[in-house]
């Protein structure tokens, strides 16, 4: 059985880094909060070019508009403008980096890393990431272009 292209998607998430470039992003919804940068290390260029067998980190920082006990994350590889969801290891955004809970008007980073397995297949698609407040509405939603290579 082929893993989803999502799981690649998880490859992008992970803690950041002090090297990590801020990312080109689509704002795709970010309600209850307000993105202020979305780093992915290693990728030095877009769309990111995910190699197997590596693990990349993400860092997104962002401002909440709302109070909130908790969050979850929720990504989706983005195919043909289908989103395909992808479970992670760690979707409770308190344990990524997030000190809940949260506070209207205060900046955080949410961290969050994940290995791209060897077997993904090798594709391009778009990744989806999504953090929900308690209200499942979204604290921020980004996108970016991804290539999975050997």
């Amino acid at each position: 059985m082929v893993p989803s292209p999502l799981a690649l998607l998880l490859a992008l998430g992970a803690a950041a880094t002090a090297l990590a470039e801020p990312l080109r992003f689509v704002d795709c919804g970010s309600v209850d909060g307000s993105i202020q940068e979305v780093n992915v290390s290693p990728c030095p260029t877009q769309p990111c070019l995910l190699h197997k067998g590596t693990s990349y980190s993400i860092n997104v920082t962002f401002a909440s508009k709302i109070e909130s006990q908790g969050s979850k994350a929720r990504v989706y590889g983005e195919m043909l403008h289908v989103d395909i969801p992808f479970p992670i290891p760690e979707p409770d955004g308190c344990k990524s980096g997030i000190q809940c809970p949260i506070q209207k008007g205060h900046f955080y980073s949410y961290l969050n890393k994940l290995p791209v397995k060897s077997e993904y297949p090798s594709i391009k698609l778009i990744v989806k990431w999504e953090l929900v407040d308690d209200q499942d509405q979204m604290l921020f939603c980004w996108k970016i272009p991804v290539q999975i290579t050997s």
